[in-house]
């Protein structure tokens, strides 16, 4: 007869939690997912912020059973937001806003069907104009000292520009978001609630100005899409859209630069034709994706999962760069292998896988096309992340190139 550990994983029995949301964390997650490995198995009791418990999912097994049941893995936040104070750092992040993240049926697929409508219009060929204009805009723009910090001169406004283009955002409004979005990952304090605030506002003045000058863009395709959405839905799609893409497609590209520049096996391929700019990008996917921990969902009832319950109506958060180097799974070449689960799985998989490739393919082909000598100008180890826990992101990424950026087809002119 198995015996049934009935004590939740978000209790280890010594009242221990494994905080993921330190500096000491971000330096290092994949030692810490192994000791958690060793220690725990599959599910691991952690601590999202300070005082806020939760279960983290690194097997991958596990992960695609929760991923893929609506039924006992909601994502709906609601009851649990009501047991957090207001000023609870993850809560901007976490709580309830009417979005397909954070909704399951009807109201899920209502929400979704906006959103893949909306996204699904979107020119890919017009995009990959759109990229390398920009692209080429920005490394014409390098310091003249051959010095750069890659994250805020190229990977950031790369993103955001491409981002505000196929929303139909102004740049002012833009910025005021990502900057939002920023705090709201960082989860810290007072200063995600402001974060959160700050977007939202950006975000009523989009509606309200695709209202009067509507375009061919996803905000406008929201505001006439037969759901009807009502302004703070609106806003909702939005949020879940601009938060996705920024931190997400800023961190991947930025992770995937500093993977081509340290690792031998993709510094050959920039010359030799040996792994290309989108095995690169599939190999950080797998090991270091930049939407770490996240796909929070919260048990109706408890639900006997690897041997262990998991409490009613607290967070279950699925670690995609745990679960995505699971050794259960995660042994030979992954070249070309996109089994990863850093798109999500199931009901709330990301409904904008292609264009975020094409975004972040692109910037990297331009950036090492237009500067082929660029470099890391530190070490490494030297390199610093980010703290929070969901994201995986430099702090900064600075580089370095002897030549000035080539200038791309009809560059000079742009």
């Amino acid at each position: 007869m198995t015996t049934v550990a009935h004590g939740s994983p978000v209790d280890s029995g010594d009242g221990e939690r494994i905080p993921i949301h330190t500096a000491e964390f971000s330096q290092n997650p994949h030692a810490a997912y192994e000791a958690m490995r060793e220690r725990f198995g599959s599910l691991v009791p952690v601590e999202l912020a300070p005082g806020v418990p939760a279960t983290l999912v690194i097997g991958y097994h596990e992960a695609r059973e929760i991923l893929n049941d609506d039924t006992h893995f909601p994502a709906d936040p609601r009851r649990w937001q009501k047991s957090v104070p207001e000023t609870c750092p993850v809560l901007p992040m976490m709580k309830w806003l009417p979005a397909p993240r954070y909704c399951t049926g009807a109201e899920h697929a209502r929400y979704r069907g906006a959103s893949v409508d909306a996204v699904d219009r979107v020119d890919l060929m017009a995009l990959h104009d759109t990229v390398e204009h920009i692209a080429l805009d920005l490394v014409g723009k390098f310091p003249e000292d051959g010095r750069a910090d890659l994250l805020t001169a190229y990977a950031f406004p790369l993103v955001f520009r491409a981002l505000n283009a196929i929303v139909g955002c102004p740049a002012d409004l833009g910025e005021q978001l990502a900057n939002g979005m920023a705090a709201r990952f960082d989860a810290v304090e007072e200063k995600a609630a402001r974060g959160f605030e700050r977007a939202k506002h950006a975000l009523t003045k989009l509606v309200r100005l695709k209202c009067e000058e509507p375009g061919d863009d996803i905000a406008t395709r929201l505001i006439r899409h037969p759901a009807r959405l009502d302004g703070r839905e609106l806003i909702a799609q939005l949020m879940s859209v601009y938060g996705a893409g920024i931190e997400a497609m800023t961190n991947l590209l930025a992770n995937t630069v500093a993977l081509m520049l340290t690792d031998e096996r993709f510094g050959g391929g920039l010359f030799s034709g040996g792994l290309s700019n989108r095995d690169a990008l599939d190999e950080v996917l797998f090991r270091d994706p930049p939407i770490a921990n996240f796909c929070f969902s919260y048990p109706p009832s408890p639900k006997l999962i690897d041997g262990m319950w998991l409490p009613a109506h607290q967070p279950v958060v699925v670690s995609l760069a745990a679960c995505n180097n699971d050794p259960a799974v995660a042994g030979g070449d992954r070249t070309g292998n996109r089994s990863h689960l850093a798109w999500g799985m199931g009901s709330h998989a990301c409904p904008a896988t292609d264009a975020a490739y094409l975004i972040v393919c692109d910037g990297v082909t331009q950036l090492l096309d237009a500067v082929p000598d660029i470099r890391l100008a530190v070490p490494k180890d030297e390199l610093v992340w980010r703290p929070g826990p969901f994201h995986r992101a430099l702090t900064a990424l600075p580089v370095e190139h002897a030549h000035r950026p080539r200038r791309g087809r009809e560059g000079a002119d742009r």
